[in-house]
């Protein structure tokens, strides 16, 4: 196992930059979200295995958390071709998941939000076992996100579904 290097204060200013990355990616899709759940997303039909609002801001937080620092600790591995594709494909998974939420609220489409979510899903499927094979607990910091968009698509489905 290779050694990790002994963090400096540039170590966690990259750790900062990486939560501030993912959370700006939380901030943009809250900017959709405020109006929208009261109203709009009141209104859809939902299945009996939707969770209540309060549960989401909880949820995405940790998740965004472990998100950040799955990517610092790759980050933190020697250059190699295997940290850059993880991190590649970190950020792929990272643009459609920014992007879900304005074509799911914004532009009220749980059909387009259900192809959104599916190339998530897909691209975070990637990710995970590109992590995985450059930093173990970097990738197990990531199934919990992958179980929860597996969940929200599961749910983006069933709105579709239902309404």
């Amino acid at each position: 196992m290779t050694a990790r290097p002994t963090l400096t204060w540039r170590h966690w200013l990259a750790l900062g930059l990486f939560l501030a990355f993912v959370f700006a990616v939380s901030a943009l899709g809250s900017v959709f979200t405020l109006d929208k759940i009261p109203g709009w997303y009141a209104t859809l039909a939902k299945p009996w295995f939707n969770p209540p609002p309060w549960v989401f801001g909880p949820a995405w937080t940790i998740l965004y958390v472990l998100m950040a620092v799955a990517a610092w600790r790759v980050w933190l591995r020697p250059a190699a071709a295997s940290r850059r594709q993880a991190l590649i494909w970190f950020a792929v998974q990272l643009a459609f998941n920014g992007v879900w939420t304005p074509v799911f609220f914004g532009l009220e489409s749980p059909r387009l939000a259900l192809a959104v979510i599916v190339a998530l899903l897909i691209s975070l499927a990637v990710a995970v076992r590109r992590f995985f094979a450059v930093d173990g607990p970097a990738g197990w910091m990531l199934v919990p996100y992958l179980a929860w968009v597996g969940f929200a698509a599961l749910l983006n489905g069933a709105i579709v579904a239902l309404n």
